[in-house]
């Protein structure tokens, strides 16, 4: 899942930060070409000057558009959004003002019970039939009592969803990203600790990894997206002489189903944001595991103007949410992050119910991985290590992204083991709220079952060696230390299963067989999220990227598998990890609309006759 993130490896922390007070300074908007409504047609022939212009250098370009060459206006202007950049991440070190703030936060809502109702239509609604979510580092303290959909509720949302579905698809394009962007921009400022702090307490997250998701990421999908959606919308069709040729893209017909994991409060505001930013209605499910983070992305949305009904929020139980959504004949398409056999349920469920809809869905998923870390004999053993230890542990490996399986050299072996067991035993582990912890709590008991019946087996075989870490104590929180498993086998099954938390198993193979190994990596598994190769030889190199060209969606050569940034590393993988729309990038926005084409004759023919109809 998600992905992957974050930029755990933006390991300069990037803010501007004023000294008179503490907080980031940042830049002023740039003008850039835009659309009306859904389109931005270039005027016939006009074009064509200008481009002559761009030749000589008298007019630049952005996005492949000349600058304020969009003929149709806004009202009386063509708007420009604010150039993105890649939001500056906070230390949160000793003494900094981010961090007491933060501090006080966490202190706030640890301190309270808080009343999740379902949103619909912009109403709270509270069904009476609630469960508890727990902190899961000390998982006997509850700080949210959410309250469940049924499927009245679920039919509910769709009719909100589909009401509110004209008046927003058709609203200018400018006033649907503005909701986003100040989302953004609210997030970036006074809302900052209070979402970073739910994301810590509801998820286990320690305060940097909730600052790039929480902060960071949600901020980044925004400001990036309403830029992907203007360049989007900028790209037009060429016109010949008596001819005005446009594409409008418009919303689809209909609502999108956003299901949302536990892992990335981001992703739980990408999923149904990003196809709303482009015209879409949304029924939004997210993770029991994720509520009070996602409650208060909805509650963002809310202060930043979203009308009602254009995201509507029902936490519930997933098998009956999605059986009323699937059926519905206004189902429109989906966007999940979660479970590769779960994906795979809803394509067959939207294949057996294809002929109900009013149109063929659209499916976009990020699924599972199994994500690997490849090393040649000519690489260094140093920042192997810390590959593995910051890919595999950061955020007890519970995302899509996370490093768990690895190919060591013979060579290099002896050289890795003693410094790689000894900085993961001193990764330090506990409550989030101690600053000092690296690791944190499993996200729930179910997790924490799985992970520890794959460590006892590796203790127990025959096949595999436990070599540091193994201990699990579910007494507060459901903690699992890091651990490393050396395989004796490349098919062992810790090197192929997706086991989603703090274990990494390695494979030490011989020298010589490099070759063989790069088929193993790519043979392994059913996963194609992300990898990671190191190697000096640049030949090395270019063979193992060509090798393993269908192995990763995102591919690391000398660094870890993780920290894939917005506008960046865009993010996504194929085979059994997704369909590889690649969220962070104008790819993922393209697959929320549908084109039309609109061509306009200004003196239209009153003859039906060809010249080459006359006779000689």
């Amino acid at each position: 899942m998600y992905r992957h993130r974050k930029p755990h490896d933006r390991e300069r922390v990037r803010g501007r930060v004023s000294a008179k007070n503490g907080r980031k300074r940042y830049p002023g908007p740039e003008k850039k070409v835009n659309a009306t409504l859904n389109v931005a047609p270039p005027i016939p022939h006009v074009e064509i000057a200008r481009s002559v212009a761009c030749e000589h250098g008298l007019v630049p370009l952005r996005c492949g558009v000349p600058r304020h060459s969009s003929p149709v206006a806004s009202m009386n202007g063509i708007p420009a959004t604010p150039s993105p950049i890649n939001e500056p991440i906070f230390s949160y070190a000793p003494g900094s003002p981010e961090r007491a703030e933060l501090q006080a936060e966490l202190a706030r809502q640890a301190d309270q019970v808080v009343d999740v109702p379902l949103i619909i239509g912009g109403e709270e609604i509270r069904t009476g039939n609630t469960f508890d979510v727990v902190m899961p580092h000390d998982h006997g303290h509850v700080i949210a009592r959410a309250h469940m959909a049924g499927p009245d509720e679920v039919r509910r949302a769709i009719d909100a969803a589909t009401g509110a579905h004209q008046e927003w698809s058709m609203m200018r394009w400018e006033d649907r990203v503005a909701v986003f962007l100040k989302v953004a921009d609210l997030l970036a400022g006074p809302r900052r600790a209070k979402l970073n702090a739910a994301t810590m307490l509801g998820q286990s997250k320690n305060a940097f990894q909730a600052e790039i998701d929480a902060a960071c990421e949600i901020i980044d999908f925004f400001r990036f997206g309403a830029h992907f959606a203007e360049t989007i919308y900028g790209k037009q069709p060429l016109s010949e002489p008596g001819v005005w040729n446009r594409a409008e893209y418009r919303a689809l017909e209909g609502f999108v189903y956003a299901v949302s994991p536990f892992n990335f409060t981001a992703i739980g505001a990408n999923l149904p944001g990003t196809p709303a930013m482009m015209g879409n209605v949304s029924v939004w499910k997210p993770s029991h595991a994720a509520l009070l983070s996602n409650y208060y992305v909805m509650q963002l949305f809310d202060e930043a103007g979203l009308p009602p009904g254009v995201i509507n929020f029902i936490p519930g139980d997933p098998v009956e949410v999605t059986k009323v959504v699937m059926s519905d004949p206004n189902f429109a398409g989906i966007h999940f992050t979660g479970s590769t056999a779960v994906f795979r349920s809803f394509w067959k469920t939207i294949g057996d119910n294809i002929g109900k809809y009013r149109s063929y869905p659209r499916i976009v998923g990020e699924t599972g991985g199994k994500d690997f870390i490849a090393v040649h004999p000519s690489a260094d053993a140093a920042p192997v290590k810390t590959a593995i230890v910051r890919g595999s542990f950061e955020y007890q490996g519970q995302k899509c992204s996370a490093a768990s399986r690895a190919y060591i050299p013979e060579s290099m072996w002896g050289e890795l083991k003693g410094p790689l067991i000894e900085e993961t035993a001193s990764l330090s582990m506990g409550d989030v709220r101690d600053f000092s912890n690296f690791v944190n709590a499993v996200i729930d008991r179910k997790a924490f079952d799985k992970i520890k019946g794959y460590i006892e087996d590796a203790k127990a075989s025959e096949d595999a060696e436990v070599i540091v870490g193994g201990d699990c104590d579910d007494s507060v929180g459901y903690f699992i230390s890091p651990t490393i498993i050396v395989a004796k086998r490349p098919d062992y099954v810790t090197m192929c299963d997706e086991v989603f938390g703090p274990v990494m198993t390695l494979y030490v193979y011989p020298d010589d067989e490099w070759e063989e190994t790069l088929k193993l990596v790519d043979a392994t598994s059913e996963y194609a999220l992300t990898g990671a190769i190191f190697a000096k030889d640049r030949r090395v190199i270019r063979h193992a990227t060509d090798v393993l060209c269908q192995s990763a969606g995102n591919f690391y050569i000398n660094d870890k598998p993780t920290g894939a940034v917005v506008g960046q590393q865009p993010f996504g993988g194929a085979r059994g990890s997704g369909t590889n729309d690649k969220a962070g990038s104008m790819f993922n926005l393209m697959r929320w609309v549908s084109a039309r084409s609109i061509k306009e004759t200004f003196v239209s023919p009153t003859d039906y006759t060809y010249p080459f109809l006359g006779k000689d």
